[in-house]
């Protein structure tokens, strides 16, 4: 693909139509409640008011986050007039007080990967240009608030992060909380998760990455971690950290080529092409927080890799097997940001 093929413009009506589509399709979906007797048999739609569609809760948050950021990037008034009302219909008081409410009741649901991309959601909405989703924002009052509580109960409580290159990934959910904290003044979680960042990866170098990666694998853990601790280190610092971190990647090497998808209609499989997407997000990162200091060598071989991946997973995130698009095209999306950002 070329330059111009890999720009949020040509693609941002198409991930429109697919997070049109998921937003509003209830079925299937994979429901991760645990049960409490044999008369606990609510719908989705009752347990999750907000997000019981896209297969499940999380991939349905961060469509709501896909949503969201692409009515204010500009779409043709066609697809705006189709999200923005399932938006404010989904993203009531009503419907995020009943979430608020099941995160309390269940503090161990979707850690950490769904409070990540809620914290996420829940910043856009706070921070939108566009009006009519900018009036979401108070409704988001409690889940920020249960967000908050839960995230610190649970880096105070944990004295090693998990490391796995899937929803588990401390790190991922880490970076993503710590960006929504921020942007919405939530300053004594921001300092909880620089800490706890410095504690768990602060000492990290020479991470093994020629042992990335596993066969359903949607995260690397060194890239999760690299871009976790470009936002919470100072640059200089940052930039002598990611040289020691990165010292055993060489140009060739496998964590910065694509993968290779063998059974596209695999649902773990195709979490691969999610892991070059993640990639190419979190390496356009650091290239950008690397500019300016003495780390040519490990800048080039990221900027390198960065297309490469992200042109790896695009067709798949529009694709046909809705085990693909219930989720990817918010990772492309996400990467595509990085790529033009780092341009400017």
């Amino acid at each position: 693909m070329s330059h111009s093929d890999l720009a949020r413009a040509a693609w941002a009506d198409r991930f429109a139509a697919v997070a049109a589509d998921n937003v509003t399709r209830e079925y299937p979906y994979a429901a991760h409640h645990t049960t409490s007797g044999p008369d606990d048999r609510a719908l989705p739609v009752e347990l999750h008011p907000a997000f019981a569609t896209s297969y499940d809760w999380h991939s349905s948050v961060h469509m709501h986050w896909l949503a969201t950021r692409l009515v204010a990037f500009g779409l043709t008034p066609s697809l705006e007039a189709r999200l923005v009302p399932v938006l404010q219909a989904h993203l009531s008081a009503d419907h995020l007080a009943i979430e608020a409410t099941y995160l309390r009741q269940t503090p161990h649901y979707e850690r950490p990967y769904g409070w990540a991309w809620l914290m996420r959601l829940a910043a856009e909405v706070s921070t939108s240009d566009v009006p009519a989703i900018r009036a979401l924002a108070p409704a988001f009052a409690p889940v920020i608030d249960v967000l908050e509580d839960l995230v610190t109960r649970w880096v105070s409580g944990a004295a090693h992060p998990v490391r796995h290159g899937v929803h588990s990934n401390s790190a991922f959910g880490l970076l993503l909380v710590l960006d929504g904290a921020r942007s919405l003044g939530r300053d004594d979680l921001a300092a909880t998760i620089e800490r706890t960042a410095r504690d768990w990866f602060g000492d990290d170098a020479g991470w093994p990455f020629a042992w990335e990666r596993s066969g359903h694998d949607f995260l690397s853990a060194g890239f999760a971690e690299a871009d976790l601790m470009r936002a919470v280190l100072p640059a200089a610092e940052f930039a002598s950290w990611a040289r020691g971190f990165f010292s055993e990647v060489r140009s060739g090497d496998a964590i910065l080529s694509p993968t290779v998808v063998v059974d596209e209609n695999d649902p773990q499989q195709v979490h691969l092409f999610g892991l070059d997407l993640s990639r190419a997000g979190s390496a356009r990162r650091i290239v950008d927080a690397l500019d300016g200091t003495d780390s040519a060598e490990l800048v080039g071989l990221l900027d390198d890799a960065a297309d490469r991946l992200l042109a790896s997973g695009l067709e798949a995130s529009v694709g046909e097997e809705y085990y693909s698009t219930h989720w990817l095209a918010s990772f492309a999306w996400d990467a595509m940001e990085a790529r033009e950002g780092a341009a400017r």
